[in-house]
């Protein structure tokens, strides 16, 4: 007799920061329901220090493709998987990934483009972390979509105390504009709040709009009123950042998941995409401001109307009155 192979569970999620961090409810389901097996997660490697923080995924398998897309191939080795999981899509082109991998059981969402799925349906209107438990609920696994804490970061805070603005976002249409990011880190140090000011790579230059704009109102530095954080800090010291900040400032991006999964105050500027689809959960350590409207382009080239509704009076007050932000 050959050695024991251990049984693989093959999972593809190849997106974003934020899209992994509202998969890890589903992503720690499976982990429950094959404890015996190796849970394979296919995303991008850049993500292998959040999904090892996951504690739900024994091997990161690289896979990326522009955009939201669906990567063309996996580097998928060895002998099929005894079960593949599409988190990534609802339709055909992750579904036909997967199944090229001979998968013993194929976990996805109905389609009429691959009939041989018995799946659930898929609903447009739902939010992203309640999507994927049901999809495993549909198969017979539990899952709690409220199962998203992070264990704390074994770093220290760079910026211990400090107020994380963040003005970056992956499209224009998320992006509010710099220089109501900078009225917001002048009221922030005119109240006596720290400010550490983050982007992510290829944002310097938006950083640098934030702080001229804010108009030599506050010291920039590691001793002044505004610490910069430049191109995209590494996710062990983002997560000490987030972990041991006073509360967190940004769009709707992967940053306000990352304060979500370390349990970090925060205000989440949304537009156009709501937050009853990707917001954070229900409570009062996390504030979403959002002005419902007309549907609107997540990719837009433009910041959203109902984003640029949001004065950063609204963002400022929405700091002053959180019963959890930490006083200066």
């Amino acid at each position: 007799m050959g050695p024991r192979v251990t049984p693989r569970v093959l999972v593809l999620r190849a997106l974003g920061l934020g899209d992994l961090l509202t998969g890890v409810p589903a992503l720690r389901a499976l982990r429950r329901a094959f404890p015996a097996y190796e849970i394979v997660l296919a995303a991008p490697k850049e993500l292998a220090a959040p999904v090892a923080a996951s504690g739900a995924v024994d091997r990161l398998l690289p896979a990326a493709a522009p955009g939201r897309a669906v990567p063309t191939r996996l580097d998928w080795s060895g002998p099929p998987p005894e079960v593949a999981v599409d988190l990534h899509g609802k339709g055909p082109s992750s579904h036909r990934l997967l199944q090229r991998t001979g998968p013993g059981r194929l976990l996805a969402f109905a389609h009429p483009g691959t009939p041989e799925i018995a799946g659930p349906a898929w609903t447009a209107e739902e939010h992203e972390r309640a999507r994927w438990c049901r999809l495993l609920e549909w198969y017979g696994i539990p899952a709690d979509p409220g199962d998203l804490r992070l264990p704390p970061p074994g770093a220290m805070s760079p910026a211990p105390g400090a107020v994380v603005v963040h003005p970056g976002a992956d499209s224009e249409a998320r992006r509010w504009p710099a220089e109501r990011y900078a009225r917001v880190v002048r009221g922030l140090s005119g109240r006596g709040h720290r400010v550490a000011l983050t982007g992510g790579p290829g944002e310097d230059a938006l950083l640098d709009r934030v702080l001229r704009d804010t108009a030599g109102g506050v010291p920039a530095g590691e001793d002044g009123g505004v610490t910069v954080f430049r191109g995209g800090l590494p996710f062990e010291r983002l997560a000490a950042l987030i972990a041991g900040a006073a509360a967190v400032v940004s769009g709707d991006t992967g940053i306000a998941h990352v304060a979500v999964a370390y349990g970090t105050p925060s205000i989440t500027l949304f537009g156009p995409v709501p937050p009853r689809l990707w917001g954070p959960p229900p409570g009062t350590r996390h504030v979403a401001l959002w002005h419902p409207g007309p549907p609107g382009d997540p990719h837009g080239r433009e910041p959203d109307p109902r984003l640029l509704r949001i004065r950063p009076d609204d963002v400022l007050k929405a700091l002053s009155d959180h019963p959890e932000v930490v006083r200066p």
